[in-house]
């Protein structure tokens, strides 16, 4: 449980720090990258959902109801670029050294479960020591069979 903690608490710091780090990449390299696929920059691409009165000197809507798409895109591009520093820079190598640790402990010997074949003849000489009323000897007919209790009455 200690472990998630910590990863958890890396998380949130280093996603705090990050934030101003990876806004700048994205507003500086990967926004005009993309909006040199299209026309503008990717904050100013939107949708209008009603119809919208376009200014012709500046291209911009200038009344009604629109969607700022390029700001969603731009956020999730944020998004992900944080989660991918995170988990490349701190956790994956978090977890790696849990394991090197975990590997270095030495292994604690107990007592050790029981095969289905042992349990199997437990339970077989318990049914065997049921039906003749008898206690089950402990290691009894390890490996024989036992020999086939009569159930009928005799007749005396």
């Amino acid at each position: 449980m200690r472990g998630n903690v910590v990863e958890l608490a890396v998380a949130v710091v280093v996603g705090a720090a990050f934030t101003n780090i990876v806004n700048a990449v994205v507003k500086g390299v990967i926004n005009p990258i993309v909006g040199a696929l299209g026309s503008q920059n990717l904050d100013h691409y939107k949708t209008c959902l009603t119809t919208c009165p376009v200014d012709k000197k500046t291209g911009e809507f200038t009344d009604g109801i629109y969607i700022l798409w390029g700001s969603v895109l731009s956020a999730a591009l944020t998004f992900l670029i944080t989660a991918a520093v995170v988990y490349f820079l701190m956790i994956l190598p978090m977890n790696k050294w849990k394991a090197r640790q975990d590997a270095k402990k030495p292994v604690e010997e107990g007592p050790v479960d029981p095969t289905e074949v042992e349990l199997l003849m437990q339970i077989r000489d318990a049914l065997v020591s049921q039906r003749t009323g008898e206690e089950p000897v402990a290691g009894a007919g390890v490996g024989t069979i036992p020999a086939p209790v009569s159930t009928e009455k005799s007749q005396d």
